[in-house]
Formats: C-alpha cells, structure tokens, sequence
C-alpha cells in the first residue's frame, strides 16, 4: 500500500469529444499538428475534424506528416527542426502510440539549447542530457486504443544506428481526448494488435514488483473490459459499444504505466522491433506473450495473480496459473491473431542472443521489475519458444 499518481492529464473521453475540443482552452496560439506518414487520419476526417477545431478556437497550425510506425529518432528530430522554424508554442499528436510519443518528445525538445532528441534519451547509448529548459505543452489525440501514451510522460524512439529502443521521459500531455468514434476505421488485425499491447500493459504492471494497490485498481478493469470486448471490436469495428471498452482500457493501461511499472515484455519485443522495423509492437508482443509468462508461471512468480487474471478474462474456473496461458490463448485465437510468426518478418533465431543483450541494453530498467530474475539465457529460450 505504498504508491505515487500524479496523472495530471486533462481527459477528454467519449463518442464525438474530438468535436467539442474547441470548446477547450487551448495551450497556446500557434500547434504543430503531428500526425503519421499514412494516410489514415486524411482519409477517415480526423485531421479536417481537428483543424475545424482550431479553426474555431483561433489556433494557427503546421502541419508535420513523417512520422512512421516505429518512429526513427531521425524523424522525430526533423519534427524538432520544423516545430523550431515555425515558432510554434505547443504540439498536437493525431494519431497512434507512436504519433503521441513522437509528438511528445518534438514538444519536449524544440526549447532546448543543443543536442539531438537521441541525447536526452533516458534509456541506451544517449548522453542522458536534462531537459534544461520547460517544455513546450502536448494535446494528444489518439485514433487507436492500445499505448494509453495520452497520459503519461514516456516515448519510444529507436535508432537507426545502434537499433536500440529506448525510452524518452517527459511532461505528460496537458490534454488529450479519447474518442472511440476516431477508431472505428481501424482494420481489425491493428485492432487486435493494439487492444494487445493495452491489456500487457496491465498484465505486466500487475505482476510488476513495483506494483500497488492503486495500480492494480486499473489494470484489473484494463484486463476484464479487453478480455470482454476487444473480440467484439476486431469483429465489428463499427460496435462503438465495444470500441469505447476497449479505449478506455487501453487509457487505463497508460495510467498502470504511471502509477507502477511494465516488466521486460516489452524490452524484450522492443528489441524485436528495433531490428525489424516493419513488425508492429502490438504483434511482436503477441508472438512472445505466452512464452514469456509460461517461463514466469515456472518459476513460481505470484501464482495468485495469474489465477485472478486469467478469471479477468473470462475463465471464471481458473484454479492454477496456467489458466492464464489458455485464457491468454483464448483470447488471442478470438481476435484471429494465433498465428504470428516471426519468420514473416524477417527474424531468423541466429539474432536471439544478440537481441537479448539489445532488449537490456535499450530497456534495462524494466528487467527490474519482473517478479523474479530473467538472464539473457532465459531470454533467448523465450525467443526459440516463441519462433514460428
């Protein structure tokens, strides 16, 4: 019963709120609209939506349209440059987890005196530089539902270079609206990876030894209204019912990230992603999930916790841990994504060693938090366990 929250986020959630955002005051006068280098938020009318809205709330905007699915640290920095050559005094992320993080980190960097976003890194090979001046305010306005980076401080960034996943720390959003309206386009295989990375988020922050009674108040709703309803939304994108379970899960997954921690589930799937770019978080996630919480339930981790989860997700005869694994399994053949391989993107079981040391040196702190030990052996065996 020990825990620290301080979200302090302004949320805006519900069906049609992305309309009553002009309503809002404003953080400043003149947005960078960050959005990604798809084509999705033209094509579904969120980006006229939003404009529409600072048209009416008297906001100048720019417009930075380059940021991709694993946003490369180049990008992100050019978004730096342009937000600097614009004198604009706060950033809007449309878009994704990685528009929101992006858009976080342009926000956090543009007032600082020198340096490259990669050297005010909090994570990896970075300088490790403060951010020395305050920075510039963040609206973030998701269109998918599974990072929750609308209210907390943290982005993922990856470098070309060294192909590192690392952690950017900074201010939270001052505002952010959740519209399950904004989703309902998003095709169902996204959908699924995107509800999986939500529920992780709670699942690892609830076996996490830097969990608390606080957090488990979240992640515990995360877990029952994903395990309800994402099937739901892969199905029938259009069910707003279960699009706004799945939002506001995936909003209370983020508050799990601030108020106690992931474990290294996701060091491990970053390194994934971190040398195969074209694999989506949310799928790598899945390819490693059952493995990686099949070696923690062996060795004993808090088996009380895995029963309760698997119940949260609708195995209401859960008695063992390993009802978590069918539960998990369940739900992953539910929403049609059992059959990942890593193959299909390129991954060959000759990289597992040296993406083990890559998951610990991008994203070491997270091992910390896993409810018993894990060694880069024991790494590579969740690797070789989960290639397909």
């Amino acid at each position: 019963m020990s825990y620290k929250w301080n979200v302090p986020t302004k949320v805006l959630f519900g069906a049609g709120k992305l309309k009553k955002l002009h309503e809002e005051t404003l953080p400043g006068k003149k947005a960078l609209v960050v959005i990604s280098n798809g084509k999705s938020t033209r094509l579904n009318g969120s980006l006229d939506t939003l404009t529409g809205e600072l048209g009416l709330a008297g906001v100048e905007y720019v417009i930075f349209d380059k940021i991709e699915a694993n946003p490369l640290e180049p990008t992100v920095q050019a978004g730096v440059d342009f937000g600097r050559e614009n004198t604009v005094d706060f950033v809007i992320g449309l878009g994704g987890g990685s528009v929101m993080d992006s858009a976080k980190a342009i926000a956090a960097v543009i007032p600082q005196q020198g340096g490259r976003v990669w050297d005010y890194m909090a994570t990896g090979t970075s300088k490790h530089r403060p951010l020395d001046a305050r920075p510039l305010p963040t609206v973030a306005i998701t269109t998918s539902a599974g990072t929750g980076s609308e209210v907390d401080g943290g982005s993922v960034i990856t470098s070309p270079v060294t192909h590192e996943k690392s952690a950017f720390m900074g201010p939270c959003p001052v505002l952010a609206v959740v519209d399950p309206e904004l989703m309902v386009t998003v095709p169902p295989k996204f959908t699924a990876y995107q509800g999986f990375d939500a529920l992780f988020h709670s699942t690892e922050g609830f076996i996490s030894k830097r969990g608390n009674e606080m957090a488990a108040l979240v992640q515990r709703e995360a877990i029952r209204l994903i395990g309800q309803s994402l099937p739901v939304a892969v199905a029938n994108g259009a069910d707003i019912e279960a699009r706004t379970d799945v939002a506001f899960a995936n909003t209370l997954s983020g508050y799990s990230m601030e108020a106690s921690s992931c474990t290294s589930e996701h060091s491990l799937e970053h390194a994934l992603s971190g040398e195969h770019q074209s694999l989506p978080h949310g799928a790598g996630l899945i390819m490693i999930s059952l493995a990686y919480y099949r070696h923690f339930i062996g060795k004993g981790a808090c088996p009380e916790k895995f029963v309760e989860m698997a119940k949260l997700l609708g195995k209401k005869d859960a008695a063992k841990p390993e009802d978590f694994l069918e539960a998990l399994a369940t739900l992953q053949k539910a929403c049609g994504v059992d059959g990942l391989k890593m193959s299909d993107y390129g991954i060959s079981p000759d990289e597992f060693p040296a993406m083990a040391r890559l998951a610990r040196s991008a994203l070491g702190a997270l091992f910390d938090c896993d409810p018993v030990p894990l060694s880069d052996d024991d790494i590579v065996k969740i690797f070789k366990e989960s290639y397909r």
